[in-house]
């Protein structure tokens, strides 16, 4: 759910690879390039899904790629509704103000005012500390069992009672740490001052006022017109995702999509339809590790950009916000190894004019196995986010704080490598005295090497 490291108008062509939307005048420049960007990285196997590109709330191009179902042939398109993963979380921090407005909470009350059988190590939590994952909790998802519990059906308390007994990793406040527990916490906070089930107060209170008629709770029983398949590409071998039951995400991770309704999300991000400004400044000031309530907060190419992305069995998704730009940029993949970062990162690149390469066939090059010990070390990317390159044997590893187990990298070239799962990237550049100092995350984040 992210850390397991988020048409109205004209009739619809379909064909090969690409679903897109008949436009009623000319495509810009932008969008065809954007559009020769996709389609690339859909030949290549690399992207299956939809995205969307607007600016000053006008779409520059939403179109579909790859299929939505392979064993139908049903391609992806802009009506497409893909889960969304930890995209989830800033739905679940907007009801969490929506209450506060409504006198219903306060972000300073504790956990324990909602929780029944709190445990005493959680009587310090707030509901601000979930929010920005500085709790402590342990994430449920890091748990050994989670693989093993993650296809059996549970509720909200039986799903909290999974993390409830676990120590806190650290005192509530000192540091930042992602936990999709915290957000699952805060949906049955968002049960307990609503009266409302979670699904139902999303539903009445954010998506029905802003026409987000094809985002919801998703569910593994319903029918559900327009829902992407989720797949998998270990081995370069297209395969159907595990399965996932749909009430174990819950608020951290459950919700379904599309891009259009990304759009409308958007707009009204932007007015004071949901609550007021004060309360979008809360949501959108960073605590801990640039870390708001829902978003990341940071930059890219020297702009400010509110980000977050989102991590399911069989999809991944990104949307990035510049508000200073007005530029929205959402990419939804029902490809578990889709690199929607490195996307997202490239079309922000062709929308601001910045250097970008079009998506080539990954090749790994030989190298000398005795040459890994070079890149061996631990990488700071912030005071609490760091990757750890590891080598064993003939093979180089890297773990990210707070991420699953260690995984393999492959060399592109002496200082390039990458994982296709999880889609990593990871470019090392060397110090005056020739040795790695210094690794770029995805093109986003750089870790600086301690001794």
């Amino acid at each position: 759910m992210g850390s397991r490291i988020a048409f109205r108008i004209g009739a619809l062509l379909c064909a090969g690879l690409t679903c897109i939307q008949v436009q009623a005048q000319a495509p810009s420049p932008q969008a065809v390039k954007i559009d020769r960007y996709m389609r690339a990285s859909a030949k290549l196997g690399q992207f299956s899904g939809a995205v969307l590109v607007a600016r000053s709330g006008k779409v520059v191009l939403s179109r579909g790629y790859g299929m939505a179902d392979a064993e139908w042939s049903i391609p992806n398109g802009p009506a497409t509704k893909y889960r969304i993963g930890s995209i989830t979380k800033q739905f679940t921090a907007m009801a969490v103000m929506i209450l506060q407005e409504r006198g219903a909470l306060t972000v300073s009350d504790p956990i324990c005012n909602y929780i029944a059988n709190c445990p005493v190590a959680w009587r310090p939590i707030a509901l601000h500390h979930l929010l920005s994952h500085t709790s402590g909790i342990p994430d449920y998802l890091a748990l050994p069992d989670y693989d093993k519990t993650k296809s059996q059906p549970t509720t909200v308390n039986g799903l909290i009672a999974r993390f409830k007994g676990q120590p806190l990793n650290f005192a509530p406040g000192e540091k930042f740490e992602y936990s999709n527990s915290g957000y699952v916490l805060l949906g049955a906070v968002i049960e307990k001052a609503s009266g409302e089930p979670y699904d139902e107060f999303l539903r009445h209170s954010i998506f029905k006022p802003l026409g987000m008629s094809s985002t919801g709770y998703d569910s593994n029983a319903a029918v559900l017109p327009g829902r992407a398949s989720g797949y998998t590409k270990p081995r370069d071998t297209l395969m159907n995702a595990e399965f996932i039951d749909m009430s174990v995400p819950y608020a951290a991770g459950g919700l379904y999509s599309t891009t259009s309704d990304l759009l409308l999300w958007d707009k009204a991000l932007g007015t004071n339809k949901l609550v007021s400004r004060k309360s979008l400044q809360a949501i959108f000031t960073p605590d801990k590790d640039m870390v708001g309530y829902g978003w990341a907060i940071g930059s890219l190419f020297n702009r400010r950009m509110v980000h977050h992305n989102g991590g399911i069995d069989g999809f991944t998704s990104n949307i990035a916000r510049f508000p200073d730009d007005k530029v929205l940029i959402v990419v939804l993949s029902n490809l578990e190894q889709s690199p929607v970062d490195a996307i997202t990162k490239d079309l922000a690149a062709i929308v601001f004019g910045e250097k970008y390469a079009m998506p080539t066939a990954l090749k790994i090059v030989k190298l000398d196995p005795a040459t890994y010990g070079s890149y061996v070390g631990k990488y700071v990317i912030t005071a609490d986010i760091s990757l750890t390159v590891t080598h064993d044997g003939d093979h180089l590893m890297a773990k990210l704080s707070g991420g699953d187990d260690a995984f393999e990298v492959f060399p592109e070239s002496e200082t390039k490598f990458f994982s296709k799962d999880p889609p990593v990237e990871l470019v090392f550049a060397r110090s005056a005295s020739g040795g790695f100092d210094t690794v770029s995350v995805n093109g986003q984040y750089t870790g600086k090497r301690v001794p």
